[in-house]
C-alpha cells in the first residue's frame, strides 16, 4: 500500500525559506541586529553584570552563522591586517583578565569586550560581500533612526519624555530615562547613514528620488537629535558630518554648513522648536572648562579617578569591570554618588556612575598600556584605512567611525546601543580594506 507523505506545514516551509535567504545573505542578520535595538527592554538594573537584548541575540546568531560558513569555506578568511587588529584586542583583554584584581568578575568583561570589539565586527565584515549588503545594513540604521526619531519628537512635543530642567521634554525614544544617550546615538547614526547614502546617489547613475528621500530623512532627524539635549551627540555628529562632507566634496561641505546654520536659525529662532533648551545647552558647551555644570564636573572627576587607577596598574590595568570596584577608593570626595534620571515610568532615580565616561580612560585604567596600544591599533588602523579607500556607501562607514571615536572622548560602551558600535566597526573594517581586496 502506497503511503502519502503530508507536505510540511506552511510555517515550517516559510521558516526554512527564510533560513535559506539568511544563509545566502548574512547581512540580513546584521541589519536585524540594528533594527532590534529599537525593541523596548524595560527599565534595567544598570549595576547588573550582564544585559542580554534581542539585538545581542541577533548579533550572536550572525557570529554563529559566520563561524559555520568559515568552517565550510563559504566565507573568505579575514585578512592579515584585520586579524592582527582584532587579535590584539583579545590578547590585551586576556592579559588584563589574568592579572585582574578580581579575575572572576573580569571574565564577564572579557567576554563582553570580545563580543563588542572582535566577534561581531568580524562577523559583520564577513557578511558584507557587495554593495547591496552595505546598503542593507546602512538602510537599517536609517530606519531605526526614523523609528526612534518619531517617538522622540512625539515625546518632546507632548511632554512625555524624560525630565530635563524639571520638565518631561527630553526625547529618549523607546529606551527610557535610564538609557538617556541611546536615542541620540541611534538618531545620529541614522542621520549620518542617510546623508552618506544620499551623497552616493549623486551623478547620472544615481536615483534622484531616493537621494531626495534620504536628504529629507537626514533633515528630519536633526530635530529629534536637537531635542535629545545630548551635547556629546551634537558634537560627534557635527564632527562626523564635517569629515563626511569634506571627504565627499569640499564645496558641498561649505554649502551644507551655510544651509545647516540657516535651518537651525529658522527652526529654533523662528519657530521656537526647542529653542530655549537647545540654546542653553549649546551655550553650556562653551563653558565646560571655565564653569562646568555638575555632570561635566563629575565627568572630569571620573577621568581623574581612572588616571589614578591606571597609575596603580600601569602595564595591564586593573582588569575588565574593575573600575566600578576601585572607583570609591580613588575618586575625589566631591564626586556625586550618581546622576539624576526621571520619567513617567520610573519616577525619580539616582543612576550610579559606574564608568569613567571616556572609553580611552576606561581602557587605560582596566587594561593598561597594553590595552590602549591594542585599541589604538584598531581605531587608527580603521580610521586611516577608511580615509584612504572609502568611496560611495563606504563613506558612511567613515562618518560612523568618526562619530564613535569622537563620542568615546566623553562616553564608553554600555547600554542597549553598545552592539551598534560593533556593527559600525565591522562596516569600517570593510571600508578600510584596500581596493580589490576580497570582501
Amino acid at each position: 500500500m502506497a503511503l502519502t507523505l503530508a507536505a510540511p506545514p506552511r510555517p515550517a516551509r516559510l521558516l526554512r525559506r527564510a533560513g535559506g535567504v539568511v544563509h545566502r545573505r548574512p547581512s540580513l542578520l546584521a541589519a536585524a541586529t540594528v533594527l532590534l535595538v529599537c525593541v523596548p527592554t524595560g527599565e534595567k538594573d544598570v549595576a547588573a553584570a550582564v544585559h542580554v537584548t534581542a539585538a545581542d541575540l541577533a548579533s550572536l546568531a550572525l557570529v554563529a552563522l559566520t563561524a559555520v560558513n568559515l568552517l565550510r569555506g563559504r566565507t573568505p578568511a579575514i585578512g592579515r591586517a584585520d586579524a592582527v587588529r582584532f587579535g590584539a584586542i583579545v590578547l590585551a583583554a586576556a592579559v588584563a583578565t589574568v592579572g585582574s584584581i578580581d579575575p572572576a568578575t573580569s571574565l564577564t568583561g572579557f567576554v563582553r569586550l570580545t563580543q563588542v570589539f572582535v566577534l561581531v565586527p568580524a562577523a559583520v565584515l564577513c557578511a558584507l560581500r557587495d554593495r547591496t549588503d552595505q546598503r542593507l545594513v546602512l538602510g537599517s540604521f536609517v530606519i531605526a533612526a526614523l523609528i526612534q526619531g518619531l517617538v522622540g519628537a512625539h515625546q518632546f512635543l507632548t511632554g512625555t519624555g524624560a525630565s530635563y530642567t524639571g520638565r518631561p521634554i527630553r526625547a529618549v525614544g523607546t529606551f527610557g530615562a535610564l538609557d538617556i544617550m541611546a536615542m541620540s546615538t541611534v538618531v545620529s547614526y541614522g542621520l549620518l547613514a542617510a546623508l552618506a547614502l544620499a551623497l552616493a546617489e549623486r551623478g547620472a547613475e544615481g536615483d534622484a528620488r531616493l537621494r531626495r528621500a534620504l536628504f529629507a530623512a537626514a533633515a528630519f532627524l536633526t530635530f529629534p537629535l536637537a531635542v535629545s539635549f545630548s551635547r556629546g551627540s551634537w558634537i560627534a555628529t557635527a564632527a562626523a558630518a564635517a569629515v563626511l562632507l569634506l571627504r565627499a566634496d569640499a564645496r558641498l561641505a561649505v554649502r551644507s554648513a551655510v544651509l545647516g546654520t540657516a535651518a537651525v536659525v529658522v527652526l529654533v529662532g523662528g519657530f521656537g522648536l526647542g529653542g530655549s533648551g537647545v540654546t542653553a545647552r549649546l551655550t553650556s558647551i562653551g563653558s565646560v572648562s571655565e564653569a562646568p555644570d555638575q555632570s561635566v564636573s563629575d565627568r572630569y572627576d571620573l577621568w581623574a579617578t581612572a588616571g589614578r587607577i591606571w597609575q596603580d596598574h600601569p602595564v595591564s590595568g586593573a582588569g575588565p569591570k574593575a573600575f566600578q570596584r576601585l572607583r570609591d577608593s580613588h575618586a575625589p570626595l566631591r564626586l556625586s554618588s550618581g546622576s539624576d534620571a526621571a520619567d513617567a515610568t520610573i519616577g525619580f532615580q539616582r543612576e550610579p556612575l559606574l564608568s569613567p565616561h571616556n572609553m580611552y580612560f576606561l581602557v587605560l585604567s582596566e587594561q593598561g598600556l597594553i590595552g590602549i596600544a591594542a585599541y589604538g591599533l584598531l581605531f587608527l588602523g580603521l580610521l586611516l584605512g577608511c580615509l584612504r579607500t572609502a568611496r560611495g556607501p563606504g563613506l558612511a562607514a567613515l562618518a560612523l567611525l568618526t562619530w564613535v571615536l569622537v563620542d568615546f572622548l566623553y562616553s564608553d560602551i554600555g547600554g542597549t546601543t553598545t552592539v551598534l558600535t560593533s556593527v559600525v566597526l565591522g562596516l569600517a573594517a570593510h571600508a578600510a580594506r584596500p581596493r580589490g581586496a576580497a570582501a
